[in-house]
């Protein structure tokens, strides 16, 4: 295995996982800060490690394999947090989390079956950074300028969520004939 700058990102974004489970139960309100710095580095890193992999023609196979975990980790992790915190619905969470894993079990049938590897649509990338932003933004926990963070966090998780919804079915339809044709 190539243990290329992205490999590293990545891998460093899963390392940051336990980190951010045990600053988000910090008994000082700090913790909001820390948890909300930590989840933003590892998006961060999300962001960057793609993009260098593109741009300097790093792409490995360990790379497109741990990076779409390691982001499903962070993501439901953070969820999980915030639902067991009581700072963010639990239906969001299982929409969210369920069609990632969904979306992502149906990407790997078609790479299989067809040989077909399905792109990441625009609409998935916009659901992607909306959710980012919602879950950094519950993380923080606080008012800034007399604007509730929470509050903005849980309107942009919705949306995020109605994204989840919409972009999930662009991937089923894409894929309808494929899943109509079980004889492959």
């Amino acid at each position: 295995m190539l243990w290329t700058i992205s490999n590293q990102l990545t891998l460093g974004r899963v390392i940051l996982i336990p980190i951010l489970m045990a600053v988000f139960y910090l008994p000082t309100p700090l913790s909001y800060w820390l948890a909300a710095t930590i989840f933003s580095l590892a998006a961060f890193t999300d962001w960057l490690d793609g993009y260098l992999a593109r741009t300097r023609g790093e792409e490995t196979a360990f790379g497109r394999f741990l990076d779409p975990v390691a982001d499903k980790l962070l993501v439901a992790t953070a969820l999980v947090l915030l639902v067991s915190a009581d700072m963010a619905p639990a239906l969001l969470a299982v929409i969210i989390i369920g069609r990632e894993i969904t979306i992502g079990a149906l990407r790997e049938w078609l790479a299989q079956r067809a040989a077909v590897i399905v792109h990441v649509s625009q609409m998935a990338k916009w659901k992607t950074a909306i959710q980012m932003i919602a879950i950094v933004l519950l993380l923080l926990h606080i008012d800034i300028l007399g604007y509730s963070m929470h509050e903005t966090g849980l309107v942009l998780l919705w949306l995020a969520a109605a994204l989840t919804l919409w972009s999930g079915y662009e991937y089923i339809r894409d894929a309808w004939p494929e899943l109509k044709d079980v004889s492959k």
